[in-house]
């Protein structure tokens, strides 16, 4: 039935693809024309385009904040609950003075020296003293660290 109907029309098939085709021809020739009649603007639009994209990309570079990633990795100590209470054993490797112990579980709850002389009833240069002997006897340098360690330890609560 197709077929019929395009061989019935085939002079006006064909007359409208030869129509189709110069139509091409000429838009063609015309925008021909027009690059060769404009080029010079053309050229001036395609460069503004390239200078401004260049100019887009320089400034990102430029304004493109300079951070770095850095990964930090500590070892986190974490008590199981079954492990809860004093280990004894690593208190007595200590060898802590009764004092120094007590001292060091108030460190541990962050009093300073002042405030752990008045709680112990000591002078000032007596807490002073076992600070510093249980800097030794840890070897440890800070405050921060013997906390740390003791409760790595589990001889603090």
């Amino acid at each position: 039935m197709l077929y019929r109907i395009l061989l019935k029309n085939r002079q006006i098939l064909l007359y409208g693809v030869a129509l189709a085709i110069l139509v091409f021809v000429l838009k063609w020739l015309q925008w021909k024309f027009l690059i060769v009649d404009h080029a010079v603007d053309i050229y001036v639009g395609l460069i503004a385009v390239f200078f401004t994209a260049l100019g887009v990309w320089v400034s990102t570079q430029v304004t493109k904040p300079k951070t770095e990633k850095v990964i930090v990795e500590k070892q986190v100590f974490v008590t199981s609950p079954e492990e809860a209470g004093i280990n004894q054993a690593e208190l007595e490797k200590l060898n802590l003075t009764k004092r120094e112990y007590e001292v060091l579980q108030l460190l541990a709850k962050g009093h300073s020296n002042a405030d752990i002389a008045g709680a112990l009833f000591l002078s000032l240069s007596t807490v002073k003293t076992h600070v510093s002997n249980l800097y030794l006897k840890m070897d440890i340098k800070r405050r921060a660290q013997a906390v740390e360690m003791a409760k790595r330890l589990r001889i603090v609560e």
